[in-house]
């Protein structure tokens, strides 16, 4: 039978999803695992290859299996074989033919920015920290313009090796959250700690378009770039015209979400 099982991971020690020859992958880690539980060799196939650093809330990843155990009895069995660091959230059966990538479906990622003059080292872990404050507004604007059906090659890496950089983008949002410090309470650093969270959702994203996205509206938040160039932006097809590509950890798959049923 096919299993679906919902991956949640820190991407904080792996070289990203896909097994590579380079260092250990969350792939080789699953892969491992089953193949202990099963007694046979196990292969899997995720629907987002995150990269290195980059964390996920549900990956969703396939494999089949010759096996009397019940479904919903893999995720635990899974999760004693599996670091700390990786948790299958949930394992179904689903209909042979299913596939992670044939199937038309809604991803959605979230990439986090913290702005304060100090950090604590978990934030550093799981965000973008940047000493200087930024104007949420401005980055609401400029995505605005991304939002929809667009080429997005100058907001991909060079490095994707696909046939079409046409992708849609069904919303995106840009929300914050500040807190003032208070002098007497020992835990906080003084001065003001904003967080802020990007938040997009498409049918599919190209090598590294969420942070480059990200990196762009980050421009246009500390002023470097007008949130009306994101339309030239789109319509030059050149990735030097976009911003940075900012760094993985502040990024996180939050889930997919298929639009026809698994069974």
């Amino acid at each position: 039978m096919r299993i679906l099982l919902r991956v949640a991971y820190d991407g904080t020690e792996y070289f990203g999803y896909q097994i590579q020859p380079k260092g250990r992958t969350i792939q080789a880690c699953l892969e491992a695992a089953a193949s202990d539980l099963f007694g046979c060799p196990v292969h899997m196939t995720g629907g987002s290859r995150t990269d290195s650093g980059v964390h996920s809330y549900g990956n969703p990843v396939v494999f089949d299996i010759d096996t009397r155990m019940r479904p919903e009895s893999i995720a635990p069995a899974l999760n004693t074989r599996l670091p700390d660091d990786i948790t299958v959230m949930s394992s179904d059966a689903v209909a042979d033919d299913f596939s992670p990538h044939a199937i038309p479906s809604r991803k959605t990622y979230e990439y986090r920015i913290v702005c304060a003059r100090y950090v604590y080292p978990t934030e550093k872990r799981y965000m973008y920290h940047m000493h200087i404050d930024l104007d949420t507004e401005r980055m609401r604007r400029a995505g605005e313009y991304l939002v929809g059906e667009h080429d997005f090659t100058s907001f991909s890496s060079p490095k994707a090796q696909v046939t079409s950089r046409v992708r849609t983008v069904y919303s995106l949002n840009v929300s914050e959250k500040t807190i003032i410090s208070d002098k007497g309470d020992m835990s906080l650093p003084d001065g003001a700690r904003r967080y802020i969270t990007i938040r997009v959702t498409g049918n599919g994203f190209l090598y590294n378009m969420v942070r480059i996205i990200s990196g762009t509206l980050i421009d246009a938040g500390r002023g470097r770039i007008a949130p009306s160039s994101v339309p030239e932006i789109l319509a030059g097809k050149d990735r030097r015209l976009a911003g940075p590509t900012v760094p993985p950890q502040g990024l996180f798959l939050m889930g997919t979400k298929f639009e026809r049923k698994q069974e």
